[in-house]
């Protein structure tokens, strides 16, 4: 150890040798500064508004199935595994008829996700629950990594820029720590414990495959478990992939001289301007959806307008089979709902493969051409 500006810090890595001993959290000194208080604040109002947006939806479906779609595929995007929202539509919906590699990627990803939602109500945030998210990641049981090898590097270069630590029982004495942290009663504020959590997770690269994603959804099943989020409904990877370069160099800025302040700044703007973006795209699809149950109604008021609308805007490619399975009627019926209504232009046919799809397009229009977060 050694004194910089009078905090204790921890000899730095060297970018070719395992950090083995990378400090645990929280780190020494002061992270809640007053900038840092003030940034919780406003990231903690926008969270409510959001979680108060989704408790005054008649129907929060629209919320589950996009968003984390919307998510699975920002956060995979991090990555390099490169996808549409279009693609991922179809293919969640079961109408895309040849799924590539990188879509069942970023589908697994949203399984994930959900799997570790789910999970909160059996056991709080653990190295178990990022195992477990990332075998789903990966479609194969996740291994703690046990041979040398990993690094970070840079993507032009090649260059090694960090090292992780190696050995299973070291990786698993740092996750250990890491999860006391996350569950431990130190008085930070939830927002901070996410981003000290989501460097430390990052710096321990505890897998040979999946980690960054891994971590990306942790930090939701953090705000969750703090019941700061009731549902898995933040858009933050779409933030991260707006400012990629910036969030792998705040990162590396903890890492190279424990710069805190400046990482947790950005993880909160992130929060802050997700959660607005996601309220603002909540806001303005459910009253696209009021607007399309009353023009429905006034095209043929004999069609269950309301649920029909519903149904449009949580599943943007809408399939008969999804009316049938929903109970509102058979499948002659729904056939012949669909089709009206596309002859009447409020929706659009489309062959995809075997499937005839009928497609919202406001609804698609809005998600694909809203900017993503700043």
């Amino acid at each position: 150890m050694f004194l910089k500006h009078g905090y204790a810090v921890t000899m730095l890595p060297i970018p070719d040798q395992p950090y083995q001993d990378l400090p645990r959290l929280p780190p020494p000194g002061r992270v809640e500064t007053p900038t840092v208080l003030k940034a919780t604040i406003t990231a903690s109002r926008a969270l409510a508004r959001l979680d108060g947006a989704y408790k005054r939806l008649p129907d929060p479906t629209m919320l589950i199935n996009l968003i984390p779609l919307m998510e699975a595929q920002a956060s995979s995007e991090i990555e390099n595994i490169v996808t549409t929202n279009d693609e991922l539509f179809k293919a969640a919906n079961g109408t895309l008829p040849n799924l590539t590699p990188q879509v069942k990627e970023a589908l697994r990803y949203r399984e994930a996700l959900h799997v570790g939602y789910e999970s909160l109500d059996s056991r709080p945030v653990t190295t178990q629950t990022a195992i477990n998210v990332c075998s789903h990641i990966q479609a194969s049981p996740a291994n703690i990594r046990d041979q040398p090898g990993t690094y970070i590097g840079n993507p032009t270069t090649g260059r090694r820029i960090y090292t992780p630590p190696e050995g299973r029982d070291v990786i698993l004495d740092h996750l250990s720590a890491w999860e006391r942290f996350i569950n431990g009663d130190h008085g930070l504020d939830p927002l901070v414990v996410m981003a000290l959590a989501h460097y430390q997770f990052e710096a321990i690269h505890p897998f040979f495959d999946g980690s960054g994603r891994t971590g990306r959804i942790l930090n939701m099943l953090i705000l969750i478990q703090t019941e700061l989020l009731r549902l898995p409904i933040l858009y933050l990877s779409g933030h991260i992939v707006r400012h990629k370069d910036t969030y792998y160099e705040r990162l590396n800025a903890v890492t190279r001289n424990n710069e805190w302040e400046p990482w947790i700044l950005f993880m909160l703007s992130g929060v802050e301007s997700t959660a607005q973006w996601t309220l603002d795209l909540v806001e303005k699809t459910d009253q696209m959806r009021v607007e399309m149950e009353q023009q429905i109604r006034d095209h043929n008021s004999k069609l269950p307008a309301a649920s029909l609308a519903r149904m449009m805007f949580s599943q943007p490619y809408l399939r008969i089979d999804n009316i049938v399975e929903a109970g509102l009627a058979k499948r002659q019926t729904a056939a012949h709902w669909l089709t009206d209504l596309a002859d009447s232009g409020l929706i659009s046919k489309e062959r995809v493969g075997r499937n005839v799809v009928f497609i919202n397009n406001r609804l698609l229009q809005t998600l694909f051409h809203t900017p993503l977060p700043e």
